[in-house]
């Protein structure tokens, strides 16, 4: 989806903010509920990799509460909830310009490794000025 996730101002996992253009149209003037899946999925990603883990997704539950517009400023955060041994607990959320939440994801990741280990474009220490 070629967004730039940051550490979250707050220290709680990591941000992004997004304009979805009229390409990923589901309804009229929305997005199509697999790109909000898409983004919530990538949120929880960047979440593991600033946790400092190389996963994979194991399980996704997504709730939509309102419509992802098109064409105006959104938000979507990402946040490492739990870890036991290898399997990451993974929240996501994404946000309208007045903080409303638009979509809730929570999940599950399995971690293939420490991130640290491998060169990876969601690795914040390697990743390169063109990856930012």
């Amino acid at each position: 989806m070629h967004l730039h996730f940051d550490r979250a101002q707050d220290g709680d996992g990591v941000y992004a903010e997004a304009h979805l253009s009229s390409n990923y149209q589901g309804w009229r003037g929305i997005a199509h509920g697999g790109i909000v899946m898409a983004l919530l999925d990538e949120a929880m990603a960047h979440a593991a990799g600033f946790a400092g883990h190389r996963g994979v997704t194991a399980s996704v539950n997504v709730r939509f509460r309102h419509p992802v517009p098109l064409e105006a400023p959104i938000v979507i955060r990402g946040r490492v909830t739990w870890q036991r041994r290898s399997v990451l607990g993974v929240e996501g959320d994404i946000y309208d310009a007045e903080h409303n939440l638009l979509a809730h994801g929570e999940g599950s990741f399995v971690s293939r490794g420490r991130l640290e280990a491998v060169e990876d474009r969601r690795n914040p220490l390697t990743r390169s000025a063109d990856d930012r």
